[in-house]
């Protein structure tokens, strides 16, 4: 079967599991397992990121592709006799903006795939589930949707009280027990429960140490953000439609982007309720809001002779601090920059690059350079933020110009050399990609 006529074949499959799910909302899913053959696992291979760090079995996508259709099918078959084994994820840590360390967890390339196709057999069903203001790690949504609808639902509802929470740990400390039975409302096939189960209780491997895992989802895992959506549905995006909403005395909104998410209010008694009760929620289901972290935010819109916002006045999400300012005739409009941490810490990232490669050939050093800043400027390229990324760009140019020096025994280059210099390796300039 051909590439083309297998994927056909396969989003058939898939739009007819939405169909269903879209004709019976109550009804559990049983019988899903016997949809992943290898057809499925060949899609769900092509789809697969190639590019990623192998996993503890150290196996590439370059020596699996050498033998591509026995390889599937052999574990098309290990799948089907129950002999798949879940390998256990292999951990490693990334700086985060405060400082501390996020771990990641890296599956091997088998169990890559079989996540991918069970991802792939389960979002049909809980698309039409999951709340509209949900747009962490969902077809067709994105961060600057997200952004989006924040702007919108403030000025819309004149919602001016924000609560901006956080959830301490979410990934490491979701309850095994808990999103089993989360899952077992929609999908009940046994043999799709027993790859879950595997996959949770695969453990952690690092530096050659293993660790169980009896709470928690590996971040970087190709089931975990899907996994997180339906923990968090239950856990708040439904109790917040619900039990929230009915019960307020103003109007409201929730944007959420994986755990990551704020509550915005027309009244402050409304938002000080919610503020009192999230922590419950939470705790009910074995989570805990960070109390530091998590905070209540006036957000209201200055009046129009005022020449500053009252209150704390800021908040942030998805990376941009949000805030009142005046536009350029004057009006009070909600602008965003990107929030100075991570600003620093992708300066701090491209000193740190130039200062290894240094020795590298110079026309390779601009092509990744460039690759950088223009991965930069895509998601942080928004209206009113272009200053941001005026100041990135300089301290960029800044940056490879002085580990330049560094190498050179010519002795260093003055900046009026250094223009001269950029004008044959030029760095790409500031771009607004978003105009939210």
């Amino acid at each position: 079967m051909g590439d083309t006529s297998r994927s056909q074949t396969i989003s058939t499959k898939l739009r007819k599991i939405a169909d269903q799910a879209a004709d019976y909302p109550d009804m559990r899913f049983s019988t899903l397992a016997h949809h992943i053959d290898a057809d499925l696992l060949f899609e769900a291979y092509r789809l697969t990121r190639k590019n990623r760090a192998a996993g503890v079995d150290k196996v590439t996508t370059g020596a699996y592709e050498v033998s591509l259709e026995e390889n599937l099918k052999d574990l098309h078959e290990r799948l089907r006799t129950g002999r798949y084994q879940a390998q256990p994820v292999r951990r490693v840590h990334i700086d985060k903006e405060d400082g501390k360390k996020r771990p990641i967890g890296i599956p091997s390339l088998e169990d890559k795939i079989v996540q991918r196709a069970v991802v792939m057999l389960l979002t049909p069903i809980y698309e039409g589930m999951f709340q509209d203001f949900s747009f962490g790690f969902r077809p067709g949504r994105s961060q600057h949707q997200a952004l989006s609808i924040i702007s919108e639902s403030c000025w819309r509802l004149k919602a001016g009280w924000i609560v901006d929470a956080d959830v301490s740990g979410f990934f490491d400390n979701m309850d095994h027990g808990v999103l089993r039975d989360f899952i077992r409302r929609r999908v009940n096939d046994g043999g799709i429960l027993r790859l879950i189960g595997k996959w949770l209780n695969a453990g952690v491997m690092e530096e050659a140490r293993y660790s169980e895992t009896k709470d928690g989802v590996p971040q970087g895992g190709v089931v975990s953000p899907l996994l997180s959506n339906i923990f968090l549905h239950y856990v708040l995006d439904e109790w917040f439609v619900r039990d929230v909403l009915p019960r307020m005395k103003g109007r409201c909104f929730m944007v959420r982007f994986a755990d990551d998410f704020v509550i915005g209010c027309e009244r402050e008694e409304d938002a000080r309720r919610i503020m009192e009760v999230l922590p419950k929620r939470f705790n009910r289901y074995g989570l805990s809001v960070h109390p530091e972290k998590t905070k209540l935010v006036d957000f209201t819109r200055p009046a129009r002779n005022t020449r500053k916002g009252k209150g704390n006045g800021t908040f942030d999400f998805l990376g941009f601090t949000h805030y009142w300012a005046r536009s350029r005739r004057g009006n009070w409009v909600i602008k965003r920059k990107t929030v100075r941490k991570r600003r620093n810490r992708f300066v701090k990232a491209i000193w740190d690059w130039c200062r290894s490669n240094r020795h590298l050939p110079v026309p390779v050093q601009h092509k990744k350079l460039c690759q950088k800043l223009r991965g930069y400027y895509q998601y942080h390229g928004i209206r009113f933020n272009y200053e941001t990324l005026g100041l990135v760009n300089f301290l960029a140019r800044r940056a490879w110009r002085h580990w330049l020096n560094r190498r050179s025994r010519k002795g260093p280059m003055n900046w009026a050399t250094y223009v001269k210099f950029l004008a044959i390796y030029p760095l790409p300039k500031p771009r607004i990609f978003h105009s939210i």
